[in-house]
């Protein structure tokens, strides 16, 4: 390998731990998800990367650090098509916690600054398809959540209610709808319980699939009155935090039906 004086720097947020995001790079099926059907990885000192592109383009490498669950460095370069031959850049992926869940970082080194060029688009992409990826493994119980949020409304016990909420919820979550400005779990919980007490009888409940894009999920509701009418319907905008909490909803109802 000769001087790698060009480089492609490139950080992202991640919401997942580290050890979580880390998987991704010592699983061969994980990384396969985001490669593609094929790639492999041999995830220790000397080990084998394989990428299988689209069209059949290789990628190969060989591991030359492996540090759980902080970082992972190996050689890259193309076993068919262009534009440099196994061995000749390298790549370092670092991860490191924060607040959203983890930042990971990129750096790829090349020997010339037009090869470089050529592969800014394709990280932006593939880091882009890996963080959703991850995000719908450590999400794939989202639809859960919120049917438990919409149970938690109806629950008329205020220790009972406390409960339900703690339990899917962040303890700074916040909500918002037309008829909501509410910080904290207490607050959340204080306002279910009343709007009982104003609307006896009814309940939520989701309608259809959630739609989930890095932690963000939108779930269709609807609300029936005790004889099982529908008295409206609408959307919630619910953001999950690495843990899989709710860390905040946005409530919309939709204008009633023309008659």
């Amino acid at each position: 390998m000769g001087p790698l004086t060009h480089k492609l720097d490139r950080s992202v947020v991640i919401q997942a731990s580290p050890g979580t995001v880390f998987r991704f790079f010592t699983d061969s099926a994980r990384w396969a998800k985001w490669w593609g059907a094929g790639s492999t990885i041999d995830a220790r000192v000397g080990g084998k990367v394989l990428i299988r592109n689209p069209g059949g383009i290789e990628v190969l490498g060989e591991v030359l650090e492996v540090v759980p669950p902080e970082r992972l460095v190996f050689t890259y370069g193309f076993a068919t098509g262009k534009p440099i031959p196994p061995g000749s850049s390298r790549v370092t992926i670092s991860l490191e916690p924060c607040e959203a869940g983890t930042r990971l970082h990129l750096l790829h080194e090349f020997p010339e600054a037009a090869v470089r060029d050529e592969h800014v688009q394709g990280w932006r992409f593939q880091l882009s398809l890996f963080a959703n990826l991850v995000s719908d493994e450590v999400f794939a119980g989202a639809a859960g959540v919120v049917d438990e949020w919409f149970e938690a409304w109806a629950v008329p016990d205020d220790r009972a209610r406390d409960a339900a909420f703690a339990k899917i919820t962040a303890p700074d979550v916040r909500f918002r709808d037309r008829f909501s400005l509410l910080d904290g779990l207490a607050d959340l919980s204080a306002h279910t319980g009343a709007s009982q007490r104003f609307m006896p009888g009814v309940r939520m409940q989701r309608n259809g699939d959630v739609r989930h894009c890095q932690g963000v999920v939108l779930a269709d509701w609807i609300a029936s009155g005790a004889d099982g009418r529908e008295l409206m319907n609408g959307t919630n905008v619910f953001v999950l935090g690495p843990d899989a909490r709710i860390t905040s909803a946005v409530g919309f109802a939709n204008p009633p039906a023309a008659k």
